[in-house]
């Protein structure tokens, strides 16, 4: 009996326990693990993500630069997709059996059971079409997203391009973007793009077993809506950045305008460019390898990333520093006849001139080599020549304060440093203790080697117009509806120049535009105060440059110009420049005395011959009967001008290369 009894508590144990098992276990899954609510509510629930409209950039006026237009993606959840007519689906889809395939088993390889891109950026009529078919189609959904659109189709290198991210991406964004979500891949469109992406929307939407929709879960008690990106204001003004653009059609090269009294950047032209809505749409990709091959390297950013040696423009740097330290004074004379000896070396000026004595002001107008090679010999060899290496050091230090050498700060990616060479440098290629003042006497007139950025350049310009300081160039000057400027931009950079230093060389400069090199650029009421230079080239002929800053009062704009292959500076530089100032200063363009027209500058053609570019192979000389035929008499004095650079580079015909050469001369 006792024994019955035991065994009726074992068993009632038994059962007792099994019970509080599967009471604690439903429990667990219905009020502390939520998976198996969520797999219940996925066959009724769908969570739709809403993407965001990017935000739109303006220029320093409010014009629209890049805005938002709607595009259609359809998606897919593998796990929900039933048997369906997949013949109709491509038709409307415009794809075939082959193509359908390869997107599912694509979809399938991300995740069966979440939604993923099936196809991308469809038109407004084709998903229209589409979409009153839609619930045909069980585990398909329609998702709308925004492409950019460029109206103006201008400042492609400034404004950058959005591409679809990376599995990279989502991982460094902490999962904030999802396949499909597009992120900026260069320019503005990268540097802002926390501030330009905006924030994912959530739909719960209720569908029944025929894939047909129900409306919003709870009443869409617990959606939430995309928010759209910030609205950029950018310091561009697009009324120069298009006539900068007209104007270096057909030319490499660069043009930097900057505010000084901001550093706003008003002018970011680099050429050539590309129409930005290129990289919009379905054809993105065969546009951009179309680019990538382009030999002129469209996508290469030239006003922060080409580096050129900033030949006289460079030449006041050294007179300012010699002139804080008490080595020369305004009133120093040198006398010029036509070269400069700098030990045993002999520097000719740039045509050989014999400018006479000259001051610091008349040698900036003039542009005398041995004037600057002077100033710099005094600036190496005031501790003695054997103390060229620690005074050489001090001297770059100087210089490097005026931006070159080092990133500025732009807002902007792939911002380069350009280069000011160090005594270890020179210690490397002579040997420590063995060189000297003439070592690197070509440093005294921007040659040698010794690099800027058009951007370093134009800078350098703000500060001699600031008589000493700058602010650091930036391209944004609002986010959203308020001035929201980093603090680093509001921020006066000293140069350790007295200001009264900066007057004898603004006079040269000024007299440079009013009767100097550049005064076929000269703007009739306009004083401009600029440097025209001509910076080497051991690729082909030199480049042109020309910077400036006007007006001379008050000075509302600095500039700087560099048209590569195009020789001096007063040719095509210096225009260019004064026509950009005249446009900012005044909305129009007057005549000129010269007669320099914009449509002239526009409509010329200085893309140096694609045979400059490619691999190094033996020259060959062009045939007589290949010469004939192109209408060159074999026996011309030039016909070497003609026929060397061909020869010297590029696998081409010789005879397309030579034809190019004379459409181009033609076109000058």
């Amino acid at each position: 009996m006792n024994k019955f009894f035991e065994r009726r508590y074992v068993i009632a144990g038994i059962f007792i326990t099994l019970t509080v098992i599967l009471l604690a276990r439903l429990f667990y899954m219905q009020i502390i693990d939520d998976r198996y609510l969520l797999y219940a509510q996925d066959n009724v629930l769908r969570r739709v993500y809403t993407n965001p409209g990017r935000g739109p950039i303006l220029d320093r006026n409010k014009k629209v630069l890049v805005q938002n237009e709607p595009f259609y993606d359809i998606m897919v959840i593998p796990k929900q997709v039933k048997p369906f007519d997949t013949l109709e689906f491509c038709k409307l889809l415009s794809i075939d059996k082959d193509g359908f395939s390869k997107r599912f088993e694509k979809a399938i390889k991300y995740s069966p059971s979440l939604a993923s891109i099936f196809e991308k950026q469809l038109s407004a009529e084709v998903y229209a079409a589409f979409q009153e078919r839609l619930s045909e189609f069980p585990g398909f959904y329609s998702s709308t997203r925004y492409l950019r659109t460029y109206p103006d189709s201008v400042a492609a290198q400034f404004l950058g391009f959005i591409g679809e991210v990376t599995d990279k991406d989502m991982k460094r964004s902490g999962n904030y973007y999802r396949p499909g979500d597009y992120i900026g891949v260069t320019g503005v469109e990268r540097s802002y793009e926390e501030v330009l992406r905006g924030q994912h929307g959530v739909q719960n939407l209720m569908y029944d077993s025929r894939n047909r929709p129900k409306g919003h879960y709870a009443g869409g008690a617990y959606d939430t809506a995309a928010v759209a990106g910030e609205r950029l204001i950018s310091s561009l003004d697009i009324r120069i950045q298009r006539l900068g653009e007209q104007l270096m059609k057909n030319k490499l090269g660069s043009i930097v305008a900057i505010e000084p009294s901001t550093g706003e950047i008003l002018c970011y032209v680099s050429s050539p460019t590309y129409d930005p809505n290129l990289m919009v749409g379905r054809q993105r990709g065969n546009n951009a390898a179309e680019l990538y091959k382009n030999p002129y390297k469209p996508f290469f950013i030239r006003p922060i990333q080409a580096s050129y040696p900033p030949g006289s423009s460079f030449k006041p740097l050294s007179a300012l520093i010699a002139m804080q330290e008490g080595i020369i004074t305004p009133q120093t004379t040198y006398y010029c006849p036509g070269y400069y000896q700098a030990g045993n070396r002999r520097v000719p000026c740039f045509h050989g001139e014999a400018h006479g004595t000259v001051n610091l002001s008349s040698a900036v107008a003039l542009s005398c080599n041995g004037y600057f090679d002077m100033v710099f010999e005094k600036l190496m060899n005031f501790y003695g020549a054997k103390n060229t290496s620690s005074t050489f050091n001090n001297w770059r230090g100087n210089v490097t304060k005026f931006g070159i050498g080092s990133r500025l700060g732009l807002d902007m990616p792939g911002e380069g440093k350009g280069n000011m060479p160090t005594s270890a440098h020179y210690d490397k290629v002579y040997r420590p203790g063995s060189w000297r003042s003439s070592t690197i006497i070509s440093l005294a007139i921007g040659q040698g080697e010794v690099l800027a950025t058009p951007l370093q350049l134009a800078n350098i310009e703000c500060t001699i117009a600031n008589h000493g300081f700058y602010y650091k160039p930036h391209l944004i000057k609002a986010i959203g509806e308020k001035d929201v400027i980093r603090p680093e931009y509001k921020v006066k950079n000293y140069v350790g120049i007295d200001g009264q230093y900066f007057e004898p060389v603004i006079d040269g400069m000024q007299a440079v535009v009013d009767h100097g090199t550049a005064a076929l650029s000269k703007i009739s009421g306009i004083v401009m105060c600029g440097k025209t230079g001509t910076a080497q080239n051991n690729h082909g002929e030199d480049h042109s440059v020309f910077v400036a800053f006007a007006p001379r009062d008050d000075p509302k704009i600095a500039i700087a110009v560099i048209v590569e292959n195009s020789g001096e500076g007063s040719k095509w530089a210096a225009p260019i420049a004064s026509f950009i100032v005249e446009k900012y200063l005044r909305d129009s363009i007057t005549s000129r005395p010269s007669g320099m027209t914009p449509e002239q500058f526009i409509n010329a053609n200085r893309l140096p011959d694609l045979g400059n570019y490619g691999p190094k192979v033996k020259a060959k000389p062009i045939p007589k009967d290949t010469l004939k035929d192109l209408g060159i008499d074999s026996n011309d004095k030039d016909k070497k001008a003609w026929t060397k650079q061909p020869a010297k580079r590029a696998k081409r015909i010789p005879g397309k290369l030579v034809a190019a050469r004379i459409e181009r001369k033609e076109n000058e």
